[in-house]
């Protein structure tokens, strides 16, 4: 018979479950968006500021390798699906609108990478139109690791501010997942709005 030291030796821990399941959340959700990355990345950060059983500098690693493998792996569907993928970009523009993305890419192309990954519902247009446009996967490389670098510093520092109101290492991690949903819906929100405004203001042109 097992003593109950061998048995809380052998149980897991915090770090052995929830280092993987960061990884392999924010891998998925950069993947199939159905989980919501800055809400995992969050609550991880939380957890390791309220019970210290994570690493919070493993924790940035940790969520922007798995947001940059899902980019990659996005890209890398765009690249082998160009066809379509550019079709899917294409539809209801002009073919101006496709010379102008091009122009876009071969300028700013890192800009719009970080910039994709960085701004509401921005990230899977840009992957795809950079591997329908033959983005060089070099490039793409380096400026998806500096985004999602970034990505993963700025929801971490989210998930420390709201975990630090808690030291409940249950609360805390729950309390910080809410707000970064919230502040995602709000940011969506708004950039919806503003799209809206811009497509208005084309429509009614010069008067």
């Amino acid at each position: 018979m097992l003593s109950q030291t061998v048995l809380a030796d052998g149980w897991p821990g915090t770090s052995a479950i929830g280092y993987p399941a960061l990884f392999g959340g924010v891998l998925l959700g950069s993947v199939i968006p159905v989980v919501p990355t800055g809400a995992v990345v969050g609550a991880a950060a939380a957890v390791a500021v309220t019970s210290g059983e994570l690493s919070l500098p493993l924790v940035v690693v940790l969520a922007a390798a798995g947001a940059l493998l899902g980019d990659l792996i996005t890209f890398g569907a765009a690249r082998v699906g160009s066809d379509a993928a550019l079709r899917w970009i294409a539809r209801g523009h002009h073919p101006e609108r496709l010379d102008t993305a091009r122009r876009q890419f071969a300028e700013h192309g890192w800009l719009l990478v970080v910039g994709g990954r960085l701004l509401p519902a921005g990230r899977v247009p840009v992957l795809l139109a950079a591997g329908a446009l033959r983005y060089p996967w070099q490039r793409l490389t380096a400026a998806a690791a500096l985004a999602c670098l970034l990505w993963s510093a700025v929801y971490t520092a989210l998930g420390v501010a709201t975990g630090g109101l808690f030291d409940d290492p249950l609360v805390a991690p729950l309390l910080a997942a809410v707000v970064v949903l919230l502040v995602g819906a709000l940011s969506s929100l708004v950039a919806a709005l503003l799209r809206r405004r811009r497509e208005r203001t084309t429509a009614a042109g010069p008067r």
